[in-house]
């Protein structure tokens, strides 16, 4: 009989010798899975830190959904294995990290369609940084802005980087205000960047909370309630179109100067989240003392969900995407079309119906957030 063949029947058998080349693999997904861990560990408490305490720590809110999407295989490759013990090593942060898997990702639960019916009540909201009223291409885009407005037609919308200068040359962005009461703030002649309110609402006080105006405030008649609508334009991430296309294209895999570069956005992205944390903190002070009851929050942070301005910008406020969004959601164009940085937040008195990101493509380098809410029934 040929000894080629081995019939085993299982009684007291030898296990069998992993290979080498399993063996090495082993042995790098258990080095990445402690690498992990402790990078989990370090993402749980950036949003709870001030970035002045945390130098390049707070870089990490960028690549946040990529380490914890690393941890799930890393423990799914160790159940498969069947080695319990060090599955759990990565679990347990996996476990953790659900919690704020929303501010994210959501499933699509059900699908929703454009013309599923809202109530007669809904607030329209839009918030949409407009980069000057430009396009790429480096010439006024202010027609494609208000054909946009026109089209969802909000009640409520808040424009980051508004030119006024820019606005009144085009004759449908001039339309508008014959339909909306608006309250922009910046220099008359244009200077830097500003915010704009604009309202189907009676706007009945407006004013500046930090300067030069990158958060911006109206109250709004709606109904028998004043609502507060904060519009924020946070200080920039520092990170240029060269930086982007160096980062995404994979330049610096071939740059002997790689390692200068680098720190160089690296201590960028981290003076200006320092810049954002002291302007978040003036911005809550504002919230926290309002008088109205109704508020909303919105605009451009410049900061992904897993960050100190995040956090201090939407405690006790609900996140529109996190309440109705579905898939993975991005309002930034550039770095991988990963990031998340404009919101639109609320408080506990609205309910949050619908969360859209209409695709205007180059009208700007942000993507516009569509939000319908409704206020609440309360009864005395």
């Amino acid at each position: 009989m040929s000894h080629d063949f081995y019939y085993n029947d299982g009684y007291g058998a030898a296990p069998r010798r992993r290979s080498l080349l399993l063996w090495l693999l082993d042995g790098a997904v258990a080095v990445a899975s402690a690498l992990l861990a402790v990078l989990m560990v370090v993402v749980f408490a950036v949003p709870r830190l001030h970035p002045v305490y945390t130098w390049a720590l707070p870089v990490l809110g960028l690549v946040a959904p990529a380490i914890y999407v690393a941890t799930v295989l890393a423990a799914l490759y160790w159940i498969l294995r069947w080695r319990l013990k060090r599955a759990a090593v990565v679990l347990v942060p996996v476990l953790l990290g659900a919690f704020s898997v929303s501010l994210f990702w959501r499933p699509e639960v059900r699908r929703s369609y454009p013309t599923e019916r809202y109530p007669r009540s809904t607030i329209r909201c839009m918030s949409y940084n407009v980069r000057n009223l430009y396009s790429d291409g480096g010439g006024s885009n202010a027609d494609r802005i208000a054909a946009l407005i026109e089209e969802l037609a909000p009640e409520i919308v808040c424009l980051q980087e508004y030119a006024h200068h820019v606005a009144v040359r085009s004759e449908r962005f001039m339309r508008l205000f014959d339909r909306y009461e608006t309250a922009h703030f910046g220099l008359p002649g244009g200077g830097l960047p500003a915010q704009a309110i604009l309202s189907k609402y009676r706007i009945l006080r407006s004013g500046v909370i930090t300067t030069p105006e990158s958060s911006v405030w109206a109250d709004l008649l709606v109904g028998e309630d004043t609502v507060r609508v904060v519009n924020n334009h946070l200080q920039s991430t520092g990170i240029t179109a060269l930086d982007n296309a160096y980062i995404t294209r994979y330049e610096y895999l071939a740059d002997t100067a790689r390692e200068e570069k680098l720190r160089s956005i690296v201590g960028r992205i981290h003076r200006n989240c320092e810049l954002r944390a002291d302007q978040v903190d003036s911005i809550r002070a504002h919230i926290d003392s309002l008088a109205p009851r109704y508020r909303i929050v919105c605009g451009d942070f410049n900061d992904t969900p897993v960050s100190y301005t995040y956090r201090r910008m939407a405690r006790d406020l609900n996140d529109a995407f996190s309440e109705c969004g579905h898939g993975y959601s991005h309002t930034f164009r550039g770095f991988f079309n990963a990031l998340r940085i404009d919101y639109i937040l609320s408080s506990d008195d609205f309910e949050t119906l619908s969360y859209e990101v209409p695709d205007t493509l180059t009208a700007s380098d942000h993507l516009p957030l569509f939000v319908r809410l409704k206020k609440r029934l309360t009864y005395n």
